[in-house]
């Protein structure tokens, strides 16, 4: 079995434990966008906007599976709607993509809502984070190293304290996860960057 078909079994399984697990869904979908497998896909990802409309960068994942498989138009509905998401949240980068995404199909880029001098406050840059420009910024690194200076750069305090309370412990269990070892700790870094955004 292939590392990604790995990952894909792993994701899965968390999805199926947890059905209200976004980032579940996320991932796996993402790791079928990657796999080719985009009819499967695009059922993770819309339950992925079931769970948590605001998740901007879904809707332009969704858009691509729906491309590749020839649906042009409920794409263009799907990118229509992300790039409202993203702009009311800031979400400059996925907003940009959505836009080059619909001017490829022959379709309008919606002007931009937001002003350029928005709010000087603190975003949160994980995806999936509820507060966008209005996020709480963490008091200090939560690590002394780069990784620690990275979350607190780009995460809320509030995301921040999601996953060590909740996610973490969840990936921990359902992957068993032994942290005295090297292995156990790589992949629980691994997840973790993941969930903040910062993989």
């Amino acid at each position: 079995m292939s590392q990604l078909q790995e990952r894909i079994t792993q994701f899965r399984k968390m999805a199926n434990d947890d059905p209200d697990n976004e980032l579940g869904h996320f991932r796996l979908g993402q790791l079928l966008l990657e796999a080719g497998q985009n009819e499967e896909a695009v059922q993770s990802l819309r339950r992925t906007l079931e769970l948590s409309p605001q998740f901007s960068k879904v809707y332009q994942l969704l858009a691509k599976c729906l491309i590749a498989l020839n649906r042009p138009d409920e794409a263009v509905e799907v990118l229509q709607k992300g790039f409202a998401v993203a702009d009311e949240r800031g979400d400059n980068m996925p907003r940009d993509d959505m836009g080059k995404m619909l001017g490829a199909l022959g379709k309008p880029v919606p002007t931009s809502k937001r002003t350029a001098a928005g709010g000087d406050g603190f975003r949160c840059q994980r995806p999936g984070c509820m507060a966008g420009s209005h996020a709480r910024r963490l008091d200090k690194p939560p690590m002394s190293d780069d990784v620690g200076k990275q979350i607190y750069e780009k995460v809320c305090a509030d995301c921040w304290q999601d996953w060590l309370k909740n996610y973490s412990i969840k990936v921990i269990n359902e992957l068993r996860l032994d942290l005295s070892t090297e292995r156990g700790q790589d992949e629980y870094d691994r997840h973790m960057r993941e969930y903040l955004g910062l993989a």
